[in-house]
């Protein structure tokens, strides 16, 4: 089991932050892997034939790929921690990643091969590992990847992205750093009063400094979690944000959604549906592909029949469903006045 050791200045300095080469690692993690998540299924099949193309024209990218796809360990440069907070860019990124040491990057593609659950055989290191500008070639790789299938998906995933970092912000308002990690992954987990259990693997366990640490939050879930460690800069957890399996492409409704939209309306179903995690009007927008306009218009007629409410944090206003939203949504019984709603079986 690997700790990751808490300071006791640590928490007060921890933050939430976004990383685009994250999601780019989901993305390459996704195309490569047999399964992927409900709501990307479309995306990979649509893009996973060129990016097979890719990979066969280019021995080193196809290597690299495999030995990511196949490995406990992933090399230190392509996890790196995101210097930009929310706002971190693409191609601060990759500038980076392209300028890490060939000699580092030696060293943990070894560590990668050495941590490998496939025989040693399938990663040759010398049969595609060769060359020089390691860094630059795999930021280029990178590069194509975000270009050709995430950049054009990015508005739609950093929406979902963005929502995961709410709704946990509102948890830790309100509750405390424990409650805002709560079920970050299958693995992690608040261990004690001042430590995260990161993997349930043997290894070392990491200290968290008096600069605490990054939450960063990718959109697939079959990448798992990893940690992004560089020397200078506090250690990063990148996790599968809450609840994006729900976004984008929805399974094929049933007979209480189809009901629930005949009721009101099909886009101020969608919305209630959507807010099963609470969301700004702008994240709804982008979520659902529809006009800002639209979603205002559907949150005011929602807002009056007292199905949604929201609340102002900081200069955004988050909505959520209310307890006769949930029940409409859920199909269960509201709560009479006084009494307390009851837990679902």
């Amino acid at each position: 089991m690997v700790l990751l050791r808490l300071d006791s200045l640590a928490l007060s300095r921890s933050r939430f932050a976004l990383s685009p080469l994250a999601e780019t690692m989901g993305a390459v993690i996704t195309l490569t892997r047999p399964c992927a998540d409900p709501w990307l299924t479309p995306w990979r099949d649509r893009h996973r034939r060129a990016f097979r193309a890719v990979l066969d024209a280019d021995p080193f990218a196809a290597g690299l790929v495999g030995l990511i796809g196949a490995t406990k360990y992933l090399p230190g440069h392509i996890t790196l921690p995101p210097t930009g907070g929310m706002r971190t860019r693409i191609d601060d990124e990759l500038a980076r990643m392209a300028g890490v040491p060939d000699e580092v990057i030696g060293q943990d593609m070894r560590r990668a091969l050495e941590a490998s659950w496939e025989p040693r055989e399938r990663h040759d290191l010398a049969r595609w590992f060769t060359g020089r500008n390691w860094g630059a070639r795999t930021a280029e790789l990178f590069r194509h990847v975000w270009d050709a299938y995430v950049a054009e998906d990015w508005p739609r995933r950093r929406a979902a992205l963005e929502r995961d970092v709410t709704y946990r912000a509102g948890l830790l308002a309100a509750y405390g750093w424990p409650k805002a990690l709560d079920r970050m992954s299958r693995h992690s987990a608040w261990v004690g009063a001042d430590a995260i259990r990161f993997s349930s693997r043997p290894g070392h366990d990491r200290v968290v400094g008096p600069d605490g640490m990054l939450f960063v939050p990718y959109t697939s879930s079959r990448g798992g979690t990893w940690l992004c460690a560089a020397p200078g800069q506090p250690y990063a957890l990148v996790y599968p944000a809450r609840g994006t399996g729900e976004a984008g492409t929805a399974p094929e409704p049933g007979a209480r959604d189809r009901a629930l939209a005949r009721l009101v309306g099909a886009g101020r179903a969608a919305i209630l549906r959507s807010l099963e995690r609470p969301a700004t009007s702008s994240e709804l927008a982008a979520e659902l592909g529809v006009s800002l306009g639209t979603v205002g218009g559907h949150l005011a007629v929602l807002r009056d029949a007292d199905l949604v409410t929201g609340a102002r944090v900081g200069r955004r206003v988050v909505y959520r469903r209310t307890e006769t939203g949930e029940a409409l949504t859920r199909g269960t019984t509201p709560p009479r006045p006084g009494e307390q709603p009851r837990a679902e079986p």
